[in-house]
């Protein structure tokens, strides 16, 4: 390639498009027909023109000059092109716009991640059942089940902080489900809501318990003094 050559080449400028575009287009109910189409108007608004006919369109594609008419007008329809019309010194001017795409897109990424989260929770409190029938060494009860749906669901107790008190259940020879309802109220009631605070806790509360006089110098411990919640 000559000089002069990729001098023009480079000149023509670059369409930047988001790779998440042609990843979830098909998702977004774009067909490769209408993809095309946008980013040919796209090309021609980075160009400068604003307000692109179906001749320039169709004089780029394989498309008629009514195929790119009745394209443009269905990409309005469904949402993804939208025709703006502005006034300037009393001169009516349109201009085509591809920002109900990238919200669109924005849309199914958000619901994307949403449906990965809800896969993620979804996860996590079936482990979370299948830990507490490991340490109850039997099938949870329907009031059971439906408590510890109502740690999760209805008082909003994270997974971790279930676990722990069920923890210190065990560690405390109490396994039964009121001994660690009580262990979250408490924790809850405390304004415990991650480990950290739950390792805080529970040193102010043993040194309570020991009448001493809380330490922030000394050195916690990783573990989890059991404590007899229900006379807390």
């Amino acid at each position: 390639m000559s000089d002069k050559m990729l001098l023009k080449w480079m000149k023509q400028g670059h369409l930047s498009i988001p790779k998440l575009l042609l990843q979830y287009y098909t998702d977004l109910g774009l067909t490769e027909v209408e993809l095309m189409t946008l980013l040919h108007i796209q090309s021609f608004i980075d160009e400068g023109d604003y307000f692109p006919t179906p001749e320039l369109l169709s004089e780029r594609m394989t498309l008629s000059k009514e195929e790119c008419s009745n394209t443009m007008g269905l990409l309005i329809k469904k949402g993804f092109l939208s025709l703006d019309k502005h006034w300037d010194n009393g001169i009516l001017y349109e201009n085509y716009s591809l920002e109900p795409l990238w919200l669109k897109l924005m849309e199914e990424l958000n619901q994307e991640d949403q449906k990965q989260q809800e896969k993620s929770n979804a996860q996590i409190e079936g482990d979370l059942f299948k830990t507490f029938e490991q340490e109850f060494s039997r099938p949870l009860s329907p009031i059971e089940m439906e408590t510890l749906s109502m740690w999760l669901d209805h008082d909003k107790h994270e997974p971790k902080l279930i676990l722990q008190a069920l923890k210190e259940s065990v560690i405390s020879g109490k396994l039964n489900f009121r001994y660690i309802d009580r262990i979250l109220f408490e924790w809850k009631r405390n304004g415990v809501k991650t480990l950290e605070q739950v390792k805080i806790h529970s040193e102010k509360y043993r040194k309570f318990q020991n009448g001493q006089k809380p330490d922030s110098k000394r050195v916690r411990s990783e573990s989890y003094p059991s404590f007899n919640w229900l006379e807390s």
